[in-house]
């Protein structure tokens, strides 16, 4: 037993999970565990300029690393509150994020207190759970449940409050656990009668297609779907945001299907008779939740961590509660030396000639003037950003388009919003990632809008030497709302234009490396240049303002045969 007080117990519990770097901000509430951490082994403080970004750091760091990314608000009340924004983003994207609070003083709850707010309500429909420490002696207990529900699949964010008094107070504490003596470090496998269902419905397939997601993409486990689909004979689509989940390069990769994927990947799931969902929930992003996006007769066989996930949105004909790279090894072995059906062959075959012919005119059909075109744009980034770089996204117009538009050449390489939607991830993800893997390459794509919002952690990363390449394509404007005023509102535009100061300056004067592209000959240099500066570098890109894409024309069916009403009281 040793006495020790609560600030220095909570990091204690850091570094006996081996937490290599904590992302937050310095404030009154949490300076015991500030203390603590100073000089602390294996240990490295990142100070942000934002609880927010702070997070989506953390969010970052904790995607590519497969680990827990911790974030601490050392400040209750606004601090606190801030993490906000970001934890809703993580449990969107089943990352685990363990965010760590401080709380006012446990005798000044309830009286209206200084910067006093319910953070345990706050937190809780947007964590997997919070906790309020109730006594010092009870820190490393919590501090390891909080790990262990957040790495505990299916993974998610985690928030934990620790009150002012809880810190500062002194306990008798035990030598702190390994992980591996308060988690598991195994997943489940599928059952056999499971496995003999879905390998008897693959093998009465005729036009089979796997839709490989986060269950694949998350852990590393590419090889796994691959040996199914090449056992199979049938190609893999990716679900939305998951484009790295298998290698570009491979001969059966279709990308990303779904509403926001390419027509190639899309008309396999709207024409396959079985689908295989290989740790995908087949949910908004990859469906729409409709019927118009997949075959309503195929069959499905959907394998899932999660199961509550299993046949939410569409009816399964075999659905598996197991993790899904084991549970595509168990369906590999019972098909064994498949005898690929004719039909099954002629189905690939044709898939293959398609995503040839698609990739080709891809490249044919991009726009190569100026002002400076999305396509043409994105034809570039193709030539110039290396294989290996871990590229980060924001959600918007731009960002949204790109996604299926470069190449994913290792998983682990795609990182953005997902579900959340959210715009001002990019940059700060783009972070947290390069603590993780310094010496990878790490491009971050934004719009002026989301830079705008996030644009002072540039001092966080010209402070601690975050070497990321940040990409901002200005089109002067929230695209994305620019685009639905234009078609479904009369181009009564309002609120949607932009006015910025030229980035690339703005980053030189953070310290940072600035690079600027007004025509689509000066963009691979200025991207060469960024990468090889050494330094944070931003490259400003000018894309054409009226270049403008509706990707939700779902959400606004209701407006194309409306009679739009001009603000004289005139139709349109």
């Amino acid at each position: 037993m040793t006495e020790m007080t609560g600030g220095a117990a909570a990091v204690e519990a850091l570094q006996a999970e081996g937490v290599g770097h904590v992302f937050g901000l310095i404030g009154s509430a949490t300076m015991e565990m500030f203390d603590a951490m100073y000089g602390a082994d294996g240990l490295n403080f990142v100070g942000v300029r934002d609880e927010r970004t702070g997070t989506h750091m953390a969010d970052g760091y904790a995607r590519v690393s497969g680990g827990p990314g911790v974030v601490l608000a050392g400040q209750n009340g606004p601090g606190t509150t801030n993490l906000v924004t970001g934890l809703a983003q993580a449990k969107a994207a089943y990352s685990p994020v363990v965010a760590i609070a401080g709380h006012l003083a446990s005798g000044h709850r309830y009286r209206d207190a200084f910067q006093e707010v319910d953070q345990e309500a706050l937190f809780t429909p947007i964590t997997k759970k919070t906790w309020t420490v109730p006594s010092t002696d009870r820190v490393g207990e919590l501090m390891r449940e909080a790990f262990r529900v957040a790495m505990t699949p299916r993974r998610g964010p985690v928030q934990i409050n620790l009150p002012r008094d809880v810190l500062s107070g002194t306990a008798d504490f035990e030598a702190p656990q390994s992980p591996a003596q308060y988690r598991p470090d195994t997943t489940p496998a599928a059952s056999a009668n499971s496995i003999e269902a879905a390998a008897k419905l693959i093998r009465s397939a005729h036009q089979p297609v796997i839709v490989a997601g986060g269950g694949i993409k998350n852990t590393a486990g590419h090889n796994a779907a691959l040996e199914l689909a090449e056992a199979i004979g049938c190609p893999i689509a990716t679900s939305p945001g998951h484009g790295d989940a298998i290698p570009f390069g491979h001969r059966l990769n279709a990308g990303q299907m779904g509403p926001r994927g390419n027509p190639v990947a899309s008309r396999l799931v709207k024409e396959a008779d079985v689908i295989i969902a290989l740790g995908t929930r087949l949910g908004f992003n990859s469906t729409f939740y409709s019927y118009d996006n997949i075959n309503a007769d195929a069959a499905i066989i959907q394998i899932e961590i999660e199961p509550t996930a299993i046949g939410r949105f569409f009816p399964v004909d075999v659905g598996i509660w197991a993790d899904a790279p084991e549970a595509a090894r168990q369906l590999t072995a019972a098909l064994g030396t498949l005898e690929k059906q004719e039909v099954v062959e002629a189905w690939a075959a044709t898939f293959e000639a398609e995503r040839t012919a698609y990739l080709a005119q891809r490249d044919a059909d991009a726009i190569e003037t100026n002002p400076i075109q999305p396509s043409g744009l994105f034809k570039e980034f193709r030539k110039v950003l290396p294989p290996e770089a871990a590229i980060t996204l924001d959600a918007g117009t731009m960002c949204l388009q790109v996604t299926d538009a470069l190449n994913y050449h290792s998983p682990l390489s795609l990182f953005s919003p997902l579900d959340f939607g959210l715009v001002g991830f990019s940059f700060a993800a783009g972070l947290g990632i390069k603590c993780a893997q310094p010496e990878r390459p790490v491009v971050s794509m934004m719009g002026d809008g989301g830079f705008g919002m996030t644009i002072s952690e540039l001092s966080t990363a010209v402070a601690y030497g975050l070497n990321t390449t940040t990409i901002v394509m200005n089109n002067k404007c929230w695209g994305a709302e620019k685009a639905y005023q234009r078609d479904f509102f009369g181009e009564r535009y309002i609120g949607a234009d932009i006015d910025s100061p030229p980035f690339d300056k703005v980053a030189e004067l953070y310290g940072a490396a600035g690079f600027r592209a007004d025509t689509l000959g000066e963009v691979g240099g200025a991207i060469e240049a960024a990468l090889a500066c050494g330094k944070p570098a931003v490259v400003e890109i000018s894309v054409d303002p009226e270049s403008l894409y509706s990707f939700r024309r779902d959400s606004f069916a209701h407006r194309t045969n409306a009679s739009e009403t001009s603000d004289t009281g005139e139709t349109s």
